[in-house]
């Protein structure tokens, strides 16, 4: 686990993928999280990651869950791309753009029983703060800092 911390915590300062919150990549190479066919994301298709350990916590807890992906080492939920714009997702989440992942083998772990493959972001965000002991915080127009 704190390998892979490491590995993506370092990641993030070296040349690879360009995401919106910086660049990063993996030895093992990623792979684009797929959502089941009768799923379609009309909003677009990111994904926020979180440790395993974290996962059943977040999934107990959230409102709402739409698909989430899970390897051993860490837990995806898909929300809707943009969903970083004026977010400051708290370490260790690690946010995806256009949901492509370190290729750990994640599978789909849960399925929603809407039609909209996504979790709200908000909660999410607000959650991750929690567990993480970050206060939430955003920026934008007229907002210099923190709530």
């Amino acid at each position: 686990m704190l390998r892979s911390m490491a590995t993506l915590l370092a990641a993030r300062g070296r040349q690879g993928r360009q995401g919106r919150h910086g660049q990063w990549d993996t030895d093992r190479g990623e792979v684009q999280l797929t959502l089941p066919p009768s799923l379609p994301a009309t909003l677009g298709c990111d994904a926020v990651g979180v440790p395993a350990r974290h996962g059943f916590r977040l999934m107990s807890r959230l409102p709402g869950n739409g698909c989430v992906f899970a390897d051993s080492e860490w837990w995806w939920w898909i929300v809707p791309a943009g969903s970083d714009t004026e977010l400051r997702w708290p370490l260790p989440a690690c946010y995806a753009t256009d949901a492509c992942v370190p290729d750990r083998r994640p599978r789909l772990i849960h399925r929603p029983d809407s039609t909209s493959p996504y979790t709200p972001p908000i909660p999410l965000y607000l959650m991750v703060c929690q567990l993480t002991g970050v206060a939430p915080a955003w920026t934008g127009p007229g907002l210099e800092s923190r709530l």
